[in-house]
């Protein structure tokens, strides 16, 4: 029996040999806003995953518009040149696809990095204004937004359009706008956050305005042949929030715009907001939109075997599987899939001697019932996919090291307070993650999707 996650599907004029995805998940790890060599290799080790698509993580349209220092942007000519660097790695060395999530984080920017507490900053640390449809924390920890004027859409809507028209120069094979998490035009959409009482408030169909004024936009700037989608929320998980039938509602509508995909989540309204987590919790929502609006949609959220991901399709719940936490624990997670399933996947030559071949060695007596690896057999992929990313973050720093005196530095407008009375927010390097005795707390308190209270993955 042909496996339905190995099967191909067309977005626009993209054709995907299977239906795996790689999640958008932010990496904290940018240098105002501009790539480094961590995206270097981590990027290149998802192209190698077997997913046939791998999403940027949300890379976003103006500085202020950053969750944390370390977020990703493509708002200058530095990001859009740092940025190349990294998809022209890729494209030598990986198999897939590449996609990019455009992003604005509203009232949930200006904060901390996850692993540093993931709150608004505090005044020592360089915060910034931060902007919403309307005057309303995100949390106890966070500032109070502004709420946004008419010239201030405008804006955001041009900076999502400029960052469109650079995906597109940059190659990028899919676009995604995010719509979800709490983010800014979630914010718009979702009555928790919205309390505007002018054209942009009130009525769901008023809240909706502004979301879809920038959809409209970047759609006359990204190509048909390209496919353009959305992460959407399928629920605030909050009473009075938006529901599933809202989510119905927003997918008809970017339908009918043009868009070609949507991929649905939920959560992230409010920093109170608490979900009852467990496996495929959200492709419902999915299933939903799906069934009742006829557009290709992703499934998201804690799928993490292939068995799980081959039902959610085969049973018409979605169209693709998004998978983020599940690909950081198994950067080989479509090859494993490929195997489980009869099904196949891309691999580079140099790799072409393992995979299909493990099946009939020694290491396959270390597999347990139903086919679960044993502390052994992932103690030696995870020791090799480890040794693999230290050669290519190596080699990567120097690239980059000869690189880097060929970098423009950051214009005069980078470096000074812009015409529209945008705060400077002073670079930082990025900083490493290291262990702390609270990060698991962190994550279990996480209420959007692998965004470990930050960016735009799914679990």
């Amino acid at each position: 029996m042909t496996s339905t996650l190995f099967s191909p599907i067309k977005l626009a004029d993209l054709a995907l040999e299977n239906r795996i995805v790689v999640s958008p998940m932010c990496q904290y790890s940018a240098d105002d806003g501009s790539a480094t060599d961590w995206h270097l290799g981590h990027l290149a080790m998802l192209a190698n995953s077997g997913a046939d698509l791998v999403v940027v993580e949300a890379t976003h349209v103006e500085r202020r518009g950053r969750i944390t220092h370390g977020c990703l942007g493509l708002y200058s000519d530095d990001n859009e040149a740092a940025l190349a660097r990294v998809i022209a790695h890729c494209r030598r060395v990986g198999t897939a696809k590449l996609g990019i999530q455009l992003a604005h984080a509203g009232r949930k920017a200006s904060s901390y990095r996850p692993w540093e507490g993931g709150l608004g900053l505090k005044q020592d640390d360089d915060p910034w204004e931060t902007i919403a449809p309307s005057a309303i924390a995100f949390g106890n920890a966070w500032s109070a937004p502004r709420a946004m004027t008419r010239d201030d859409m405008d804006r955001v809507r041009d900076a999502f359009v400029a960052s469109a028209r650079r995906a597109v120069r940059l190659g990028f094979d899919a676009v995604e706008l995010h719509m979800a998490h709490g983010y800014l035009l979630h914010s718009f959409m979702s009555p928790i956050a919205n309390h505007r009482s002018d054209e942009y408030g009130g009525s769901h169909a008023a809240r909706l305005r502004f979301p879809l004024e920038v959809a409209r936009a970047v759609r006359a700037v990204v190509p048909p042949s390209l496919p353009l989608g959305a992460r959407i929320t399928g629920s605030d998980w909050s009473e009075g929030g938006l529901t599933p039938d809202d989510a119905v509602a927003l997918a008809k509508a970017l339908k009918e715009m043009g868009l070609d995909f949507l991929c649905v989540s939920s959560g992230g309204i409010t920093a109170e907001v608490k979900i009852a987590l467990g496996p495929g919790y959200q492709v419902p929502f999915a299933e939903k939109v799906r069934r009742e609006v006829g557009i290709p949609t992703r499934a998201v959220g804690l799928i993490a075997t292939p068995q799980q991901a081959e039902a959610i399709l085969a049973d018409g719940k979605a169209d693709m599987i998004a998978l983020a936490r599940a690909m950081l624990d198994d950067p080989r997670w479509g090859w494993h899939a490929a195997q489980a399933l009869a099904g196949d996947v891309k691999r580079p030559p140099q790799y072409a001697r393992a995979a299909p071949k493990l099946a009939g060695s020694g290491l396959s007596r270390l597999t347990g019932a139903g086919g679960r690896e044993t502390v052994e057999v992932r103690m030696v992929r995870s020791s090799a996919i480890a040794m693999l990313f230290a050669v290519m973050t190596l080699c990567a720093c120097a690239e980059g090291a000869s690189a880097k005196n060929a970098r423009a530095r950051p214009s005069a407008a980078h470096r000074s307070a812009s015409a529209t009375g945008q705060a400077v927010m002073r670079k930082k390097p990025p900083v490493a993650p290291t262990p702390r005795q609270d990060e698991k707390s962190w994550m279990d308190r996480a209420s959007t999707p692998s965004d470990s209270g930050g960016g735009g993955g799914g679990m």
